[in-house]
């Protein structure tokens, strides 16, 4: 039976880390300037994605709470957050459930206790962004109620994901 807790670091990064955040897709969403502004479209191209979780024990990590799905005591889902008073807004930073077990609800129930505590301090939004080659995490944002905001065409240069871009969700609370 899955269950979905507050993570405790201390004992839970070792699991928290050997998710597989993996994402493969048969297309990427791709940014055209046109006289109505940027227009989105899916264009044909075989990807797969790895989302790192290299913050989990980094001290200045800009999130500071976070909840894991368990089966057992195998950590299948993560999700961790970060409030920005200044807008009201709750940032998701990391939220994944391992490539094995997509499909089962897992996500749905990890927001949920996002948004419950988006309301406990009462912000106005979750906030989050992902690449334009994540079209499956698209779907799925899309699916829980998240709407495209924004997008960043330079936020990834002269990074490792060169090459991609930043797209922005948000969802009121």
């Amino acid at each position: 039976m899955t269950e979905i807790r507050p993570a405790v670091l201390t004992r839970d990064v070792e699991r928290i880390a050997a998710i597989d955040t993996a994402v493969q897709s048969t297309s990427v969403l791709a940014a055209n300037a046109g006289p109505e502004g940027i227009v989105l479209r899916s264009v044909p191209q075989t990807v797969t994605k790895v989302f790192p979780l290299e913050d989990l024990e980094d001290p200045d990590r800009p999130w500071d709470v976070a909840w894991v799905a368990t089966d057992g005591s195998q950590i299948i889902g993560f999700a961790a957050v970060g409030f920005q008073a200044w807008n009201q807004r709750l940032v998701l930073w990391h939220f994944y459930v391992d490539a094995g077990r997509r499909g089962q609800g897992l996500g749905r129930r990890l927001m949920e206790a996002v948004l419950d505590h988006a309301r406990s301090l009462g912000a106005r939004h979750v906030w989050l962004e992902t690449s334009n080659q994540n079209q499956p995490g698209v779907a799925v944002y899309q699916a829980l109620g998240f709407s495209l905001t924004g997008l960043d065409l330079t936020l990834y240069d002269a990074t490792p994901s060169e090459g991609e871009f930043a797209l922005f969700f948000s969802r009121a609370v």
